[in-house]
This record gives structure tokens, C-alpha cells and sequence, in this order.
């Protein structure tokens, strides 16, 4: 009998550990396969340009700069850059600060040598002239960038399963009806919801606001549990619609030793007035809050 039971037990035993072997050859594989889509998904946005980069230690948590750019992209168009977000990451403060700087914005465009909105450097230069002439209007290195298909809000708000955001003000936009209070949007609402700017009484800004909304829910679900069911179209989207100069190992270094820094984002303004020049509407940057920002990015670079 006690043989027996013996027999019976390492008989349960052998059972219980193949499935233990499976769950985790299971579990294995999906690891894997999460990796693996995001290092395909990486390698298709990974775009190098052809610019001068700073060398960043990232492993001694050095202060970097990226310029992020929502780009409108019309069929027979180079497309022009209606968002234009710039970043300074410092660790050691465990702060970020940003600064959405409004596309009519008037400024120097950098290898043309005229002045124009500051949204044109991408339609004259592509990412390029675009960092270069921000980097002469906030006189700080830029050392990467994040492009954005704007018509990526849909594949990617979709592809997470929607966004929440809280409407400060209450519009409609063709057939959306945006309500004031939290509102949850799918892929094409967000897209109307971040693109409306002329019945909003903050212009640009609030347009700006809306998008950083956006952003925010879709890095909030993309970090839920419940996102990773849909790892797969998540990446496939990011591939499509997202391109930077930032490798894959860059990536891996900058959410090893920066990431509580995330924690704390300092949402800057710039102040200025619109105004008519030769009949195109520019913004025209206060001289004295426009050096009040370039020392406030460099004091956080701490250059």
C-alpha cells in the first residue's frame, strides 16, 4: 500500500512539473515574443540622420534634450510640423521640462536665412532644419528627435484600446461632440479632438494642451497590464507612424537610468502676442520671456 502511494505521489509530482515546464515555456515564449516585436517595431522607427550628436554617458545620468515633432503629412506634401514639443531630461533632478512652442511661432530659419514660422523648417529641411533651428531659438543642443505622424493619434489610440482625458472646454468638430468633464475617445475622435484650435479661446495653446492629453493616456494605457493582450498592434502602429534617431540600446539606457525623472514633468509656457506681418499671421515671442526660457533649459542641462 505505502509503495503504492509512493508510485501515486511521484506520479503527481511528474504531472505538476510538466505543467509548471509548459506554463513557463508559455510564458517564455510570450516574453519573446513581446521582445521581439518591440525590437522589429524599434528597428523600423529607428531613423539616423545625418547631424552632429552630443556624447551622452547615460549611465552617469548626463541631462539630454529631444525635440518632438507632430508632422501633417497631405498627399503631394512634404507636410509641416503643427506640433513642436521640446524636452530636457535631467535625472539627477528627477525632472522634466517641456515646452510646447507654438507653431506660428516667428523665428530665424536655420540654412535658409530668412525668418518664417518656425513650423516651416520642416516643410524647407525635414527634421534636420528643424532641429537646428530650434536649437538656435532656445540656444541649447537638441540631441534627439521623436517624429509623429499626426494621423498616428488614431492607429495608436485604437491600437491601445482608447484614451481618457479630462475636457476642459466643451466643443464639436464636424460630427464629435466633445463634452466638458473626463471623456474616453477612440482613435478618430482623438484625432478631431487634438487637431481643433480655432474655436478654442487659447489658440494654439490649447491645441497643445490637448495633445499633451492625448500623449499621456496613450503612454498611461500602453503601461496597463491590460495593454499587453494587444502588445502586437501597439508596436505595429508605433512602427508606422513614430521615427527617431534614438537606437534600441539608447532606449534600453535612457529607461534604466532616467526613468523616475518621468515622474515629474514641469509643463513650461512661453509668452508672447499674435500679429500681422506683410499679411501672414506670426506669434511674436516676448524678448524678455523668451531669455527667461533659454535660461531655464540651460540651468536644467546645466551648461
Amino acid at each position: 500500500m505505502r509503495a503504492e502511494k509512493k508510485k501515486k505521489k511521484r506520479k503527481w509530482l511528474r504531472v505538476t512539473g510538466i505543467i509548471f515546464l509548459l506554463l513557463f515555456i508559455g510564458i517564455g515564449a510570450y516574453i519573446f515574443s513581446i521582445y521581439n516585436s518591440l525590437t522589429n517595431a524599434v528597428e523600423t522607427m529607428h531613423k539616423p540622420i545625418d547631424r552632429e550628436k552630443r556624447d551622452i554617458t547615460f549611465k552617469k545620468k548626463e541631462p539630454f534634450t529631444v525635440l518632438m515633432l507632430g508632422v501633417d503629412e497631405r498627399a503631394g506634401d512634404k507636410g509641416r510640423s503643427d506640433t513642436v514639443i521640446v524636452m530636457t531630461v535631467n535625472p539627477k533632478q528627477d525632472s522634466v521640462k517641456m515646452l510646447s512652442i507654438p507653431r506660428d511661432t516667428r523665428t530665424e530659419i536655420v540654412g535658409r536665412g530668412t525668418e518664417d514660422k518656425i513650423n516651416h523648417a520642416y516643410a524647407f529641411g525635414g527634421v534636420e532644419m528643424s532641429m537646428d533651428t530650434v536649437e538656435k531659438f532656445l540656444d541649447i543642443p537638441i540631441d534627439y528627435y521623436v517624429q509623429m505622424n499626426m494621423e498616428g493619434f488614431q492607429d495608436i489610440v485604437d491600437a491601445v484600446g482608447g484614451v481618457k482625458v479630462n475636457n476642459q472646454l466643451a466643443f464639436t468638430v464636424g460630427k464629435f461632440n466633445f463634452p466638458q468633464g473626463e471623456i474616453e475617445l477612440d482613435g478618430r475622435e482623438a484625432l478631431a479632438y487634438v487637431r481643433m484650435r480655432k474655436n478654442d479661446p487659447q489658440g494654439d495653446f490649447g491645441r497643445q494642451t490637448r495633445q499633451r492629453q492625448i500623449i499621456q493616456g496613450i503612454v498611461n494605457k500602453g503601461a496597463s497590464v491590460g495593454s499587453l493582450t494587444k502588445f502586437d498592434n501597439i508596436f505595429d502602429a508605433l512602427g508606422k507612424n513614430v521615427s527617431t534617431n534614438m537606437t534600441f540600446d539608447e532606449m534600453k539606457e535612457i529607461q534604466s537610468n532616467y526613468r523616475s525623472a518621468a515622474g515629474n514633468i514641469e509643463q513650461m509656457k512661453i509668452e508672447g502676442s499674435g500679429t500681422k506681418i506683410g499679411g501672414i499671421y506670426y506669434w511674436i515671442i516676448n524678448p524678455e520671456d523668451h531669455q527667461r526660457i533659454k535660461s531655464e533649459f540651460k540651468n536644467h542641462l546645466g551648461i
